[in-house]
Order: C-alpha cells, then sequence, then structure tokens
C-alpha cells in the first residue's frame, strides 16, 4: 500500500540541535552546581524528553527529582532564548520536504521535546504549514516509544491504515516507537545514534541523506 503520511522526529533527523541543547544543559548545570557535560555525551542523552536528559547529565549523586527541576527552571528560559542560535537543517532537509509535499505526500514531526519547544524550532527552521501535526511532550501523554503519538497524529487523517504510514527517526527510540505503533520505520544515519544502533530494530530502509529519504517514499507512494 502506498505511503500518505511520513512522521518524522526532530532533533538529529530534521534538524541538528544539538549544541544549543548542549549549552542550554551545561548552563542549567553550572546553575546547580554541577559539572559540565562534553558536547559528545549528549548523543546519548538526547531524545527521550528533558526530565530523562536532566536524570542523564546530573552526577549520579545528584539525581532526584528536586534537582530535576531545579534543572527544568534554569534550562527552559536558557534554551527559549538560544532555541536556535546554532540550530539548522540537516543537508538536504528542505528540498526534501518540498519533494514529499509536491508528491502529495503529508508530513508530520512527533517529538520528545517540549511542546513549546517543537513548535518554535519546527516554525522557525522549518515552516509550520508544512505539517499536517506538530507534537511534542505534553502533560499527561506517554513519551516515545509509546506509539500514542504516532496514533494521535494519525487521527488528523482520519481513514488512513497503518500500512499507509512511515515514522522517521535517528535513535532506537525511534524504531521502537515505529514498532510499538505498527508502521514503517525509517533510521537517519545522521543524527545523535550509530548506524549499527538503528540497524539492530530492522527498519525498512536506513538512509544516508535527505535524498534517500525522498527516492524511498516518492517510490513507494507511485
Amino acid at each position: 500500500m502506498a505511503t500518505r503520511l511520513i512522521i518524522f522526529d526532530l532533533d538529529g533527523t530534521l534538524l541538528d540541535t544539538r549544541l544549543d541543547i548542549a549549552q542550554a544543559c551545561n548552563y542549567a548545570l553550572r546553575q546547580c552546581g554541577c559539572p559540565e557535560r562534553e558536547l559528545g555525551e549528549y548523543n546519548m542523552m538526547v531524545g527521550k524528553g528533558i526530565s530523562n536528559l536532566f536524570r542523564a547529565a546530573l552526577p549520579e549523586e545528584t539525581r532526584n527529582e528536586e534537582m530535576v527541576m531545579m534543572m527544568k527552571s534554569h534550562f527552559i528560559p536558557y534554551y527559549d532564548g538560544h532555541i536556535d542560535d546554532n540550530t539548522r537543517p540537516y543537508p538536504g532537509i528542505i528540498r526534501m520536504l518540498d519533494q514529499m509535499s509536491g508528491h502529495g505526500i503529508m508530513l508530520a514531526v512527533a517529538s520528545n521535546k517540549y511542546q513549546a519547544g517543537t513548535e518554535e524550532l519546527v516554525r522557525r527552521q522549518l515552516g509550520s504549514d508544512r505539517f499536517v501535526k506538530i507534537l511534542g511532550q505534553r502533560e499527561g501523554k506517554p513519551l516515545k516509544p509509546d506509539p500514542d503519538i504516532i496514533f494521535e497524529v494519525m487521527s488528523a487523517m482520519p481513514g488512513i491504515s497503518r500500512e499507509e504510514v512511515v515514522y522517521c527517526g535517528d535513535s532506537d527510540v525511534d524504531m521502537q516507537t515505529g514498532m510499538n505503533a505498527g508502521v514503517r520505520t525509517i533510521g537517519v544515519t545522521w543524527g545523535f545514534r550509530t548506524k549499527e544502533e538503528l540497524s539492530a530494530y530492522g527498519p525498512w530502509h536506513l538512509a544516508a541523506n535527505a535524498e534517500e529519504i525522498a527516492g524511498a517514499i516518492i517510490a513507494d507512494s507511485e
């Protein structure tokens, strides 16, 4: 069955957000009296929601809910003020989105980044009007790899079947999300995790660049 909808992760998939996230988290760590983390360490910390980011970044002896909330109180205002100082789409992403839209394929975003940050980055860097749905982390909603966010996106297109949906991301969390939702997955190898991590989940396709995503989806939709 032809692809009608492709849902994207945001951080590490459409946008290279690592430096801005790392700088905001290091700022919060400093404000909490904790040592900063190296940029490379953040590859394995992002993608599971900001509370889990803080738990991973904090020294083990300080990992408690009080410190997580303190980190959040410093991180959010700082990150909101520097949300795209260094963040940009990965090469070829805008052209890929345009190509798929031109073929009538619907686009959406499903991220574990908090909702306001997800919406703001999509608006600034990608253009909100490209997407039928833009979803991030929200109070009372489960984080990926729970598949609820995929089903919520699909609800914006009544009558769509799982066979017509692809979920695209850069991490094990994304591959698990697609599997849990019963949709095909595309793993991108330019993000925060390794090709080997993605391959372990048997994705429908592994993409080394944005052009490969467009090629696979457009060919499947025809």
